[in-house]
């Protein structure tokens, strides 16, 4: 049965990993516990209709058990091997937007050895090679990316990380899965890939980044080149367009910026564009606007299967879930889903966290190597870990 919490409630604090799916955006908290049903096993290789009539059929079902307002929650994957991982909760509990205490002292998560994959040296000579490819005209964008694992791990807190990426995130969209066999996907992504609210449609795409500095002068003209930056602004306009025109099918009067805004992460600048428009069928619901969207240029590349085809040649690992997408939604067919980045996979005595960059004509690999030390930031903060691997 779905209960509704007081508007104060802290579910931070009353996350349990193993049993709980926790959700926090700018406007509001969700904490689910339990398992009253499973969306039958699909991943992202299947029609975005076909997802959203499972997860219809499987909220209907529960319906018919008892459940007076089901929701579905959890993961699409990036891979489309890779089942997604979505469930109708046994309890629901919410609040509004929370402020996020400050996260208990525990001293940073201890571990046996890291591993870059690929190495720094290996993922410069991959993007080399995407620019090979990109010269060659036919892919216009591919998105790499790397991971670093930490074995032989000695207090993988998943609810202490959780608190530290909530605190250190106050803006983002902070959440924790349970996926199979022991594991949790836990991140605080910067982006939404979709919302749905009554008619309201709005999906914000970010692409094109810079690292922050940590002197205020510097952090500033940092935000401003990549305003000005030709390369990430043309990068930032092909998500853009990408994402107008998947909404444009199920969309009237939809409303695209000409330029994009700077926003901003603890870790790191990004060009970003919110998109809004007024759905034209109220009977498409939020999964299937998110898996009709997914994966959008920002973390795939553009066109799609020349990219999906370039990061199998050149990425040497599966994502899983990283650049997925996370959320939920509901038998209305409201809901809200995010991207899944700056996030990691963990397991009792393994870690692995993933981070990527945009190429584009014009790209440089050091600098996209860079890029993706920066953005492992976020994570390593929440090992409390306050230095590059």
């Amino acid at each position: 049965m779905t209960i509704l919490t007081e508007p104060h409630a802290d579910l931070l604090s009353a996350y349990l990993p193993g049993d709980s799916f926790f959700f926090r955006s700018p406007g509001h908290t969700l904490l689910a516990r339990g398992t009253a049903a499973t969306v039958p096993t699909c991943n992202s290789g299947h029609p975005a209709a076909t997802l959203a009539r499972r997860v219809r059929e499987t909220l209907a079902e529960a319906r018919a058990a008892g459940q007076p307002r089901p929701i579905v929650v959890g993961a699409l994957p990036f891979d489309t091997t890779t089942p997604a991982r979505l469930t109708v909760p046994a309890t629901v509990h919410w609040t509004g937007p929370t402020w996020t205490q400050e996260p208990p002292d525990e001293p940073p998560v201890a571990f046996g050895t890291v591993r870059q994959t690929p190495s720094p040296e290996t993922y410069k000579q991959s993007v080399a090679k995407a620019l090979d490819q990109l010269e060659e005209g036919a892919l216009e964008k591919v998105v790499l990316a790397r991971a670093f694992d930490l074995d032989d791990v000695v207090r993988a807190d998943v609810p202490a990380m959780l608190h530290r990426l909530a605190h250190g995130n106050p803006a983002g969209y902070v959440f924790a899965v349970d996926l199979l066999r022991g594991r949790t996907l836990l991140g605080a992504s910067p982006e939404l890939l979709v919302q749905r609210s009554g008619g309201l449609v709005t999906a914000n795409p970010l692409a094109g980044s810079a690292p922050r500095h940590p002197d205020p002068d510097a952090d500033a003209r940092a935000g401003e080149a990549l305003l000005a930056s030709a390369k990430d602004l043309y990068e930032h306009s092909m998500v853009v367009d990408a994402v107008a025109a998947g909404l444009r099918q199920f969309c009237g009067d939809l409303e695209v910026p000409h330029r994009p805004a700077l926003s901003r992460t603890p870790t790191m600048w990004h060009l970003s564009t919110r998109i809004q428009g007024r759905l034209l069928d109220p009977d498409v619901a939020s999964i299937h606007l998110a898996a009709a969207l997914h994966p959008t240029p920002a973390v795939c590349g553009t066109p799609q299967e020349l990219a999906r085809g370039a990061i199998q040649r050149l990425e040497p690992f599966n994502r899983g879930f990283y650049s997925g997408a996370v959320g939920w939604t509901d038998s209305s067919g409201d809901g809200e889903w995010a991207i899944a980045l700056r996030c990691a996979e963990v397991a009792p005595h393994e870690i692995r966290a993933y981070a990527g960059a945009g190429i584009v004509t014009g790209s440089d690999p050091e600098a996209e190597l860079a890029e993706t030390t920066a953005k492992f930031r976020t994570f390593l903060r929440a090992l409390g870990i306050e230095r590059d691997l």
